[in-house]
């Protein structure tokens, strides 16, 4: 199997293709981030987001970055021209942005960046969703994530990868005391064996690189999280 990864991961070398990340400054985004540039699949890779990351390793000196205002992005449109394959770990919680903030960052950032990139040739779409999204959730956070999937989904990429991971475990720069806990929690049991409710986020970041090599069956796949846990695992394990 892990000779099989390195043959695929070769021949998207010599492909020469592109990438663009939404969302590089969250969690999972700057893991993803990561996993991309030490497997070296693409000749190019752009950060596109609302400001410049700065870095000290010299492994990003090559990065591409492009600043647009998510409020006006059709006045961005080339920033998501000329991609193969888009990456979107764009998000927020209610609690910090509020209701109607949530919505406009998850739901309409997110489809009308899809939408950009569609018209700019990008042909696949991978987007960080959440355990149990559903457009018809009593629940606003699972209903948008639902909604958003629905929507660029409905834009008919060749390719749609969709991950719906569980309870994320990460040390967050930010602080939300209710979420240390459910991650202590988890990472105790994870420890053990690995469960339906959480995954390490570096098996996440894994999972969405590695998929990218595969053939899918359909246009539009779901990666619930035993999915992402089977495809993000440690190759020596």
């Amino acid at each position: 199997m892990a000779e099989d990864m390195k043959s695929l991961e070769e021949n998207l070398r010599q492909q020469n293709r592109s990438c663009f990340i939404l969302g590089a400054s969250g969690e999972t985004g700057k893991v993803l981030l990561q996993e991309l540039l030490q497997r070296n699949l693409f000749s190019r890779v752009t950060l596109i987001g609302r400001r410049q990351l700065t870095f000290e390793d010299k492994a990003y000196e090559n990065l591409v970055q492009e600043v647009v205002d998510f409020e006006k992005l059709d006045e961005h449109a080339t920033a998501f021209q000329g991609h193969d394959v888009g990456y979107c770990c764009l998000g927020t919680t209610r609690a910090k942005a509020g209701a109607d903030g949530f919505v406009r960052v998850d739901h309409d950032y997110v489809l009308k960046s899809a939408e950009l990139a569609k018209a700019g040739g990008c042909t696949q779409f991978h987007l960080e969703s959440s355990r149990g999204a559903e457009k018809t959730s009593s629940f606003l956070y699972l209903q948008v994530k639902g909604q958003v999937e629905a929507d660029i989904e409905a834009l008919g990429f060749d390719r749609f990868s969709i991950y719906r991971p569980g309870v994320l475990l990460v040390d967050r720069q930010e602080s939300r005391p209710g979420e240390w806990l459910a991650r202590k929690f988890f990472s105790a049991v994870s420890a053990v064996r690995p469960t339906s409710m959480s995954v390490p986020i570096e098996v996440v970041a894994r999972a969405m690189v590695s998929n990218t090599l595969l053939q899918p069956e359909q246009k539009t796949e779901i990666l619930e999280n035993k999915d992402i846990y089977s495809l993000g695992k440690s190759p020596e394990k």
